[in-house]
Protein backbone atom coordinates (compact mmCIF):
# COMPACT_ATOMS: atom_id res chain seq x y z
CA UNK A 1 0.00 0.00 0.00
CA UNK A 2 2.15 2.76 -0.91
CA UNK A 3 2.16 5.87 0.92
CA UNK A 4 -0.39 4.38 3.31
CA UNK A 5 -0.47 5.38 6.96
CA UNK A 6 -0.27 2.89 9.59
CA UNK A 7 -1.71 2.83 13.05
CA UNK A 8 -0.82 -0.17 15.40
CA UNK A 9 -2.62 -0.98 18.26
CA UNK A 10 -0.34 -2.72 20.14
CA UNK A 11 -1.10 -4.07 23.67
CA UNK A 12 2.39 -4.84 24.45
CA UNK A 13 3.36 -2.01 24.49
CA UNK A 14 6.11 -1.52 27.55
CA UNK A 15 7.33 1.98 27.36
CA UNK A 16 6.00 5.72 26.30
CA UNK A 17 8.04 5.12 23.27
CA UNK A 18 6.52 2.41 21.72
CA UNK A 19 2.40 3.24 22.93
CA UNK A 20 2.02 5.16 19.75
CA UNK A 21 0.68 4.35 16.45
CA UNK A 22 3.73 3.50 13.88
CA UNK A 23 3.78 4.80 9.90
CA UNK A 24 5.23 2.76 7.25
CA UNK A 25 5.64 3.06 3.40
CA UNK A 26 6.52 1.03 0.63
CA UNK A 27 9.22 0.22 -1.14
CA UNK A 28 10.76 2.91 -3.83
CA UNK A 29 10.00 5.55 -1.71
CA UNK A 30 13.70 6.18 -0.05
CA UNK A 31 16.70 6.59 -1.65
CA UNK A 32 18.45 3.82 -2.88
CA UNK A 33 21.89 3.16 -4.57
CA UNK A 34 20.77 -0.39 -5.89
CA UNK A 35 17.82 1.52 -8.54
CA UNK A 36 17.43 4.81 -9.67
CA UNK A 37 13.38 4.13 -10.00
CA UNK A 38 13.27 6.27 -6.41
CA UNK A 39 11.36 8.79 -4.85
CA UNK A 40 14.67 10.47 -4.00
CA UNK A 41 15.84 10.90 -7.75
CA UNK A 42 12.49 10.77 -9.91
CA UNK A 43 9.03 12.10 -9.26
CA UNK A 44 9.02 14.65 -5.82
CA UNK A 45 12.47 14.15 -6.01
CA UNK A 46 12.22 13.78 -1.84
CA UNK A 47 13.78 10.58 0.67
CA UNK A 48 9.59 10.35 1.41
CA UNK A 49 10.57 7.39 3.79
CA UNK A 50 13.05 9.05 5.59
CA UNK A 51 11.15 12.21 5.82
CA UNK A 52 8.33 10.35 7.44
CA UNK A 53 10.89 7.94 9.72
CA UNK A 54 12.05 11.59 11.21
CA UNK A 55 8.17 12.95 11.90
CA UNK A 56 7.35 9.66 12.94
CA UNK A 57 9.87 9.32 15.41
CA UNK A 58 9.68 13.18 16.54
CA UNK A 59 6.33 12.29 18.01
CA UNK A 60 7.22 9.58 19.75
CA UNK A 61 6.07 6.72 17.68
CA UNK A 62 7.39 3.90 16.30
CA UNK A 63 8.72 3.93 12.75
CA UNK A 64 8.01 0.98 10.47
CA UNK A 65 8.30 -0.26 6.84
CA UNK A 66 6.46 -2.62 4.64
CA UNK A 67 7.26 -4.61 1.44
CA UNK A 68 5.73 -5.01 -1.49
CA UNK A 69 8.04 -6.47 -4.44
CA UNK A 70 7.61 -9.82 -4.13
CA UNK A 71 5.24 -10.30 -6.87
CA UNK A 72 7.19 -7.84 -9.08
CA UNK A 73 8.59 -10.68 -11.13
CA UNK A 74 4.98 -11.31 -12.70
CA UNK A 75 3.16 -8.74 -12.09
CA UNK A 76 3.78 -6.13 -14.87
CA UNK A 77 4.37 -9.25 -17.23
CA UNK A 78 1.17 -8.34 -19.19
CA UNK A 79 3.40 -5.70 -20.92
CA UNK A 80 5.34 -8.77 -22.59
CA UNK A 81 2.16 -9.83 -25.01
CA UNK A 82 2.11 -6.33 -26.62
CA UNK A 83 4.36 -3.53 -27.35
CA UNK A 84 5.62 -1.44 -24.16
CA UNK A 85 8.48 0.06 -22.41
CA UNK A 86 8.31 -3.22 -19.82
CA UNK A 87 10.99 -5.30 -21.95
CA UNK A 88 13.32 -2.16 -21.87
CA UNK A 89 13.00 -0.93 -18.27
CA UNK A 90 14.23 -4.23 -15.83
CA UNK A 91 15.26 -1.38 -13.49
CA UNK A 92 11.36 -0.42 -12.79
CA UNK A 93 9.31 -3.35 -13.64
CA UNK A 94 11.99 -6.48 -12.61
CA UNK A 95 12.59 -9.48 -14.71
CA UNK A 96 9.26 -10.60 -15.77
CA UNK A 97 8.89 -14.11 -16.08
CA UNK A 98 6.82 -14.96 -19.32
CA UNK A 99 2.64 -14.78 -18.78
CA UNK A 100 1.92 -18.29 -19.17
CA UNK A 101 3.84 -19.32 -16.25
CA UNK A 102 2.58 -17.39 -14.03
CA UNK A 103 -1.04 -17.66 -14.71
CA UNK A 104 -1.88 -19.73 -10.90
CA UNK A 105 0.49 -17.20 -9.24
CA UNK A 106 -1.91 -16.45 -6.84
CA UNK A 107 -2.61 -20.32 -5.99
CA UNK A 108 0.45 -21.99 -6.59
CA UNK A 109 3.48 -22.35 -4.19
CA UNK A 110 6.17 -23.36 -6.83
CA UNK A 111 5.17 -21.43 -10.18
CA UNK A 112 6.07 -19.29 -11.61
CA UNK A 113 9.81 -19.72 -10.26
CA UNK A 114 11.24 -16.24 -10.17
CA UNK A 115 14.71 -15.31 -11.74
CA UNK A 116 17.40 -15.62 -9.16
CA UNK A 117 18.25 -12.35 -10.10
CA UNK A 118 14.80 -11.12 -9.38
CA UNK A 119 15.41 -12.67 -5.95
CA UNK A 120 18.79 -11.38 -5.65
CA UNK A 121 18.00 -7.71 -6.04
CA UNK A 122 14.52 -8.36 -3.84
CA UNK A 123 17.22 -9.15 -0.59
CA UNK A 124 19.53 -6.76 -1.21
CA UNK A 125 17.22 -4.17 -1.45
CA UNK A 126 15.68 -5.30 2.04
CA UNK A 127 19.16 -5.18 3.67
CA UNK A 128 19.32 -1.38 2.21
CA UNK A 129 16.48 -0.48 3.59
CA UNK A 130 17.26 -2.24 7.06
CA UNK A 131 20.63 -0.53 7.15
CA UNK A 132 19.45 2.98 6.21
CA UNK A 133 16.33 3.36 7.63
CA UNK A 134 16.36 0.71 10.80
CA UNK A 135 12.65 0.29 10.65
CA UNK A 136 11.05 -1.29 13.83
CA UNK A 137 9.16 -3.53 11.85
CA UNK A 138 9.22 -5.20 8.76
CA UNK A 139 5.82 -5.72 7.19
CA UNK A 140 5.44 -8.01 4.05
CA UNK A 141 2.80 -8.64 2.16
CA UNK A 142 1.87 -12.00 0.12
CA UNK A 143 3.65 -14.23 -2.31
CA UNK A 144 6.94 -14.24 -0.19
CA UNK A 145 5.32 -17.89 0.68
CA UNK A 146 6.38 -18.66 -2.39
CA UNK A 147 9.17 -21.79 -1.78
CA UNK A 148 12.10 -20.34 -4.14
CA UNK A 149 11.75 -17.18 -1.72
CA UNK A 150 12.20 -19.11 1.47
CA UNK A 151 16.29 -19.43 1.54
CA UNK A 152 16.15 -15.71 1.18
CA UNK A 153 13.75 -15.10 4.03
CA UNK A 154 16.15 -16.90 5.67
CA UNK A 155 18.79 -14.60 5.02
CA UNK A 156 17.13 -11.68 5.43
CA UNK A 157 15.77 -12.39 8.83
CA UNK A 158 18.99 -13.49 10.13
CA UNK A 159 20.29 -10.20 9.03
CA UNK A 160 17.75 -7.76 10.19
CA UNK A 161 17.60 -9.64 13.34
CA UNK A 162 21.10 -9.00 13.93
CA UNK A 163 20.95 -5.31 13.05
CA UNK A 164 18.38 -4.92 15.36
CA UNK A 165 21.12 -6.79 17.91
CA UNK A 166 23.54 -4.21 16.82
CA UNK A 167 21.74 -1.06 17.24
CA UNK A 168 20.34 -2.36 20.77
CA UNK A 169 16.41 -2.32 19.78
CA UNK A 170 13.44 -5.20 19.51
CA UNK A 171 12.17 -5.53 15.89
CA UNK A 172 9.74 -7.66 14.48
CA UNK A 173 9.02 -9.41 10.74
CA UNK A 174 5.34 -9.36 9.84
CA UNK A 175 3.99 -11.85 7.34
CA UNK A 176 0.79 -13.63 5.93
CA UNK A 177 0.41 -17.64 5.37
CA UNK A 178 3.46 -19.75 5.94
CA UNK A 179 6.02 -18.04 4.77
CA UNK A 180 8.23 -18.20 8.33
CA UNK A 181 8.23 -20.84 10.86
CA UNK A 182 6.20 -20.29 13.63
CA UNK A 183 8.60 -17.97 16.32
CA UNK A 184 10.71 -17.01 13.90
CA UNK A 185 8.18 -13.60 12.86
CA UNK A 186 4.69 -12.14 13.83
CA UNK A 187 1.97 -14.22 11.59
CA UNK A 188 -0.52 -11.67 10.35
CA UNK A 189 -4.23 -12.01 9.00
CA UNK A 190 -5.02 -9.28 6.93
CA UNK A 191 -8.90 -8.36 7.40
CA UNK A 192 -9.52 -10.84 9.42
CA UNK A 193 -9.50 -12.44 13.08
CA UNK A 194 -8.83 -15.88 14.01
CA UNK A 195 -11.26 -17.93 16.41
CA UNK A 196 -9.68 -19.03 19.40
CA UNK A 197 -5.98 -18.18 20.83
CA UNK A 198 -2.98 -18.95 19.79
CA UNK A 199 0.03 -19.35 21.40
CA UNK A 200 2.36 -17.43 19.60
CA UNK A 201 1.61 -13.66 19.08
CA UNK A 202 -0.48 -12.74 15.73
CA UNK A 203 -1.93 -10.07 14.46
CA UNK A 204 -4.67 -8.27 12.09
CA UNK A 205 -4.16 -5.98 9.15
CA UNK A 206 -7.18 -4.05 8.80
CA UNK A 207 -8.37 -0.81 7.77
CA UNK A 208 -11.01 2.29 8.94
CA UNK A 209 -11.93 2.12 5.31
CA UNK A 210 -14.33 -1.12 4.18
CA UNK A 211 -13.66 -1.09 0.75
CA UNK A 212 -10.13 0.65 0.32
CA UNK A 213 -6.41 0.73 1.57
CA UNK A 214 -6.25 3.96 0.59
CA UNK A 215 -8.32 7.46 0.27
CA UNK A 216 -10.80 7.33 -2.28
CA UNK A 217 -13.94 9.25 -3.12
CA UNK A 218 -17.03 7.87 -1.72
CA UNK A 219 -15.18 5.13 0.88
CA UNK A 220 -17.14 3.45 3.43
CA UNK A 221 -16.07 3.48 6.87
CA UNK A 222 -16.35 1.43 9.70
CA UNK A 223 -18.07 2.71 13.19
CA UNK A 224 -15.78 2.98 15.84
CA UNK A 225 -17.60 0.77 17.78
CA UNK A 226 -17.14 -2.36 15.49
CA UNK A 227 -13.50 -1.37 15.61
CA UNK A 228 -13.36 -1.25 19.60
CA UNK A 229 -15.08 -4.71 19.94
CA UNK A 230 -12.58 -6.19 16.92
CA UNK A 231 -9.78 -5.27 19.27
CA UNK A 232 -10.99 -6.40 22.26
CA UNK A 233 -11.45 -9.73 20.57
CA UNK A 234 -8.15 -10.01 18.79
CA UNK A 235 -6.15 -8.75 21.86
CA UNK A 236 -8.37 -11.38 24.04
CA UNK A 237 -6.57 -14.35 21.50
CA UNK A 238 -3.21 -13.23 22.08
CA UNK A 239 -3.13 -10.82 18.72
CA UNK A 240 -2.52 -7.62 17.85
CA UNK A 241 -4.52 -4.76 15.62
CA UNK A 242 -2.72 -2.92 12.79
CA UNK A 243 -5.14 0.11 11.45
CA UNK A 244 -4.66 1.48 8.22
CA UNK A 245 -5.80 5.42 7.53
CA UNK A 246 -5.96 6.06 4.03
CA UNK A 247 -4.53 9.72 4.11
CA UNK A 248 -5.68 12.07 0.88
CA UNK A 249 -3.04 13.07 -1.35
CA UNK A 250 -1.80 16.04 0.55
CA UNK A 251 -1.91 13.94 3.57
CA UNK A 252 -4.57 15.20 5.38
CA UNK A 253 -6.70 12.61 7.26
CA UNK A 254 -10.34 12.74 6.38
CA UNK A 255 -13.07 13.51 8.95
CA UNK A 256 -14.57 10.40 8.88
CA UNK A 257 -11.81 8.28 10.04
CA UNK A 258 -10.40 11.11 11.99
CA UNK A 259 -13.67 10.60 14.15
CA UNK A 260 -12.93 7.16 14.33
CA UNK A 261 -9.56 7.52 16.15
CA UNK A 262 -10.29 9.99 18.15
CA UNK A 263 -13.41 7.54 19.87
CA UNK A 264 -10.76 5.05 20.16
CA UNK A 265 -8.77 7.01 21.47
CA UNK A 266 -11.03 7.88 24.23
CA UNK A 267 -12.60 4.61 25.17
CA UNK A 268 -8.97 3.27 25.13
CA UNK A 269 -8.00 6.16 27.78
CA UNK A 270 -10.90 4.85 29.98
CA UNK A 271 -10.12 1.06 29.48
CA UNK A 272 -6.43 0.51 28.05
CA UNK A 273 -5.25 -0.32 31.43
CA UNK A 274 -7.07 -3.95 30.02
CA UNK A 275 -5.84 -3.84 26.52
CA UNK A 276 -1.93 -2.59 26.84
CA UNK A 277 0.53 -4.81 28.50
CA UNK A 278 -1.96 -7.86 28.74
CA UNK A 279 -1.26 -11.52 28.00
CA UNK A 280 -4.39 -14.06 27.08
CA UNK A 281 -6.37 -15.50 30.27
CA UNK A 282 -6.99 -19.14 30.86
CA UNK A 283 -10.15 -18.90 27.66
CA UNK A 284 -10.74 -16.05 25.45
CA UNK A 285 -14.38 -15.64 25.82
CA UNK A 286 -17.50 -16.77 26.37
CA UNK A 287 -20.99 -15.32 24.67
CA UNK A 288 -22.84 -16.35 20.71
CA UNK A 289 -21.57 -14.57 19.08
CA UNK A 290 -18.85 -16.21 16.71
CA UNK A 291 -16.12 -14.73 14.99
CA UNK A 292 -15.32 -15.86 11.17
CA UNK A 293 -11.67 -16.56 11.42
CA UNK A 294 -9.56 -15.89 7.94
CA UNK A 295 -8.11 -13.08 5.96
CA UNK A 296 -11.04 -10.81 4.15
CA UNK A 297 -13.69 -11.58 6.80
CA UNK A 298 -13.57 -8.26 9.37
CA UNK A 299 -16.90 -6.91 8.32
CA UNK A 300 -18.95 -10.33 8.52
CA UNK A 301 -19.52 -10.51 11.93
CA UNK A 302 -22.61 -10.13 13.77
CA UNK A 303 -22.90 -7.72 16.10
CA UNK A 304 -22.34 -8.26 19.80
CA UNK A 305 -24.59 -8.33 22.38
CA UNK A 306 -24.61 -8.43 26.20
CA UNK A 307 -23.77 -12.26 26.99
CA UNK A 308 -20.88 -11.84 24.74
CA UNK A 309 -17.61 -11.22 27.42
CA UNK A 310 -13.61 -10.90 26.00
CA UNK A 311 -11.27 -11.27 29.28
CA UNK A 312 -7.53 -10.27 29.07
CA UNK A 313 -5.06 -10.71 32.22
CA UNK A 314 -2.59 -9.38 34.16
CA UNK A 315 -0.57 -11.02 37.60
CA UNK A 316 -3.51 -10.73 40.25
CA UNK A 317 -6.17 -8.93 37.48
CA UNK A 318 -8.89 -10.26 35.53
CA UNK A 319 -10.18 -8.10 33.03
CA UNK A 320 -13.59 -8.69 31.73
CA UNK A 321 -14.64 -6.89 28.95
CA UNK A 322 -18.89 -6.98 28.46
CA UNK A 323 -19.27 -6.21 24.26
CA UNK A 324 -22.27 -4.59 24.64
CA UNK A 325 -23.97 -3.37 28.15
CA UNK A 326 -26.88 -4.72 29.47
CA UNK A 327 -30.14 -3.07 29.72
CA UNK A 328 -30.78 -3.85 33.35
CA UNK A 329 -27.59 -3.60 34.07
CA UNK A 330 -26.51 -7.05 35.36
CA UNK A 331 -23.24 -8.79 34.11
CA UNK A 332 -23.10 -12.26 34.40
CA UNK A 333 -19.38 -14.57 33.71
CA UNK A 334 -19.99 -17.66 33.53
CA UNK A 335 -16.01 -18.21 33.14
CA UNK A 336 -15.92 -17.13 36.96
CA UNK A 337 -18.35 -19.56 38.05
CA UNK A 338 -17.39 -20.47 42.07
CA UNK A 339 -15.92 -24.03 41.77
CA UNK A 340 -16.44 -25.23 44.56
CA UNK A 341 -13.56 -27.90 46.26
CA UNK A 342 -11.54 -27.24 43.20
CA UNK A 343 -7.85 -26.10 44.09
CA UNK A 344 -7.40 -23.92 40.97
CA UNK A 345 -10.61 -21.82 41.87
CA UNK A 346 -9.58 -17.77 42.54
CA UNK A 347 -10.53 -16.11 45.34
CA UNK A 348 -11.84 -12.34 43.94
CA UNK A 349 -10.80 -9.64 46.38
CA UNK A 350 -12.91 -6.92 44.54
CA UNK A 351 -14.21 -5.71 41.07
CA UNK A 352 -14.28 -2.47 39.57
CA UNK A 353 -15.71 -0.60 36.69
CA UNK A 354 -12.88 0.90 34.94
CA UNK A 355 -12.59 4.45 34.75
CA UNK A 356 -15.17 4.39 37.81
CA UNK A 357 -14.90 2.49 40.54
CA UNK A 358 -15.70 -0.63 42.75
CA UNK A 359 -19.06 -2.74 41.96
CA UNK A 360 -21.11 -4.89 43.85
CA UNK A 361 -20.67 -8.29 43.32
CA UNK A 362 -21.36 -11.79 43.94
CA UNK A 363 -20.37 -15.65 42.57
CA UNK A 364 -22.21 -18.83 43.04
CA UNK A 365 -21.86 -22.26 40.98
CA UNK A 366 -23.35 -20.56 37.80
CA UNK A 367 -21.30 -17.13 37.03
CA UNK A 368 -20.07 -14.25 38.99
CA UNK A 369 -22.60 -11.84 38.78
CA UNK A 370 -21.82 -8.17 39.02
CA UNK A 371 -24.44 -5.12 39.20
CA UNK A 372 -23.57 -1.90 37.74
CA UNK A 373 -26.76 -0.21 37.48
CA UNK A 374 -29.27 0.89 34.86
CA UNK A 375 -27.15 3.52 32.11
CA UNK A 376 -27.60 4.79 28.82
CA UNK A 377 -25.59 2.93 26.01
CA UNK A 378 -23.53 4.41 23.57
CA UNK A 379 -22.68 0.81 22.33
CA UNK A 380 -19.12 0.62 23.93
CA UNK A 381 -18.05 -2.39 25.52
CA UNK A 382 -17.81 -1.91 29.18
CA UNK A 383 -14.08 -2.98 30.70
CA UNK A 384 -14.10 -4.60 34.69
CA UNK A 385 -10.82 -5.02 36.81
CA UNK A 386 -11.29 -8.02 38.82
CA UNK A 387 -8.22 -8.46 41.19
CA UNK A 388 -7.88 -12.17 42.39
CA UNK A 389 -5.42 -14.14 45.12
Amino acid sequence: MPGSGWTSLNRRARSTSCRWPSITTASKMYKSELSHWNAAEMGPKRDVLGEIKRETEARGMMFCASDHRAEHCWFFNGGLNFDSDVPENPDFYDLQVPYEESRRAKHDLYAPVPPTAHLDNWLARLCELADNYQPKVVWFDWWIQQVAFRPYLRKFAAYYYNRAAEWGVEVAINYKFSSFMLGSAVFDVERGQLEAIRPALWQTDTAIAKNSWGYTEHNEFKNPVDIVGDLIDIVSKNGVLLLNVGPRADGTITDEERHVLLEIGKWLKINGEGIYGTRPWAKFGEGPTRIKEGAFSDTSRAPFVSEDIRYTYKPGRIYAFCMKRPSDGVVRLKALARCFGDDADYDVKNVSLLGDGEVPFERDETCMTIHIGAASDEGYPIGFKIEID
